[in-house]
């Protein structure tokens, strides 16, 4: 696939979820909690969108001089059946090339704390890029967060509103920094070496 990048332009990460402390631990809401621990990273605090619904923070991620990147995380504030209204208009506002906007999600056909980059794809019935697609094209990178299907005959959309299991939350913190991680590694040295280093 080609991509198009523009080495001046910062990327926008979107961790997807939707808004409120009722859904904070739910696994729909995982992209949330990695961008959260991204902020942290960069020692800020999301501040209210002037141009869009969403809460924005930005700054640099990688190592201090010309490796570090310039980024934009973001957390839409529409819930996620509409998260391609507000990405779209950070990505406008802060003239980001598609490619350069990375989407951070839930994934059910993956198991649960395993991860997954790529560029491009369907949505696979997830609500969130199936908002984004439509908004903007499929060509955005994605970091899939495996959260495993659900069991027995629970329906897929009361699974992904559930909290995370006491067994799953164990591990949850260490998975949230991997994925942390992943994102960094992308937006600092590119699509094939995090693929590399990160899926499983």
């Amino acid at each position: 696939m080609q991509m198009t990048t523009d080495p001046g332009a910062p990327w926008l990460v979107v961790g997807l979820g939707n808004p409120g402390p009722g859904y904070a631990m739910n696994r729909h809401n995982v992209g949330f909690m990695v961008a959260d621990l991204l902020a942290g990273r960069i020692g800020g605090s999301f501040k209210r969108a002037a141009k869009a619904q969403a809460q924005v923070l930005e700054g640099r991620v990688g190592p201090m001089g010309p490796g570090s990147r310039r980024v934009v995380l973001a957390k839409p504030m529409s819930y996620m059946n509409l998260s391609g209204g507000p990405v779209t208009a950070l990505r406008d506002f802060y003239k980001v090339p598609t490619a350069q906007v990375v989407a951070v999600h839930d994934e059910l056909d993956i198991d649960f704390g395993t991860l997954r980059l790529k560029l491009g794809g369907g949505d696979n019935g997830h609500n969130g890029l199936k908002s984004m697609t439509k908004a903007m094209g499929a060509d955005y990178h994605r970091v899939r967060f495996g959260i495993g299907r659900p069991p027995g005959r629970m329906q897929v959309a009361d699974f992904v509103l559930k909290d995370f299991a006491t067994a799953e939350r164990k591990e949850l913190d260490y998975f949230v920094d991997r994925a942390a991680d992943a994102v960094e590694c992308l937006v600092t040295e590119g699509l094939e070496r995090a693929q590399s280093a990160y899926n499983s």
